[in-house]
């Protein structure tokens, strides 16, 4: 499985309406993070879980989600979280 399959199923938990992963990781080649193996995505996700929670508050659930991937798989993750009647 690679990084974004990985990153999809572990995010399932979250009961995503709309899941969108962009490796971003070509454009940072020879940046610190990526000589150490880590990539930089963009993630647009939209949950009803996130429905009372602060920005804050979906990231910790994001993060946790990911787990052990936003220590070695993972250097940089621009995350756009929403419930579904947010409009991006």
């Amino acid at each position: 499985m690679n990084r974004v399959e990985n990153m999809r199923a572990r995010l399932a938990v979250l009961e995503p309406v709309l899941l969108e992963i962009i490796d971003e990781s070509h454009q940072h080649a020879g940046h610190l993070g990526a000589r150490g193996g880590g990539g930089h995505y963009v993630l647009r996700i939209t949950s009803m879980q996130f429905i009372g929670k602060n920005r804050m508050g979906r990231h910790r659930m994001i993060y946790s989600a990911l787990g052990e991937m936003m220590k070695r798989d993972i250097h940089a993750l621009n995350i756009q979280a929403h419930t579904p009647d947010e409009i991006y």
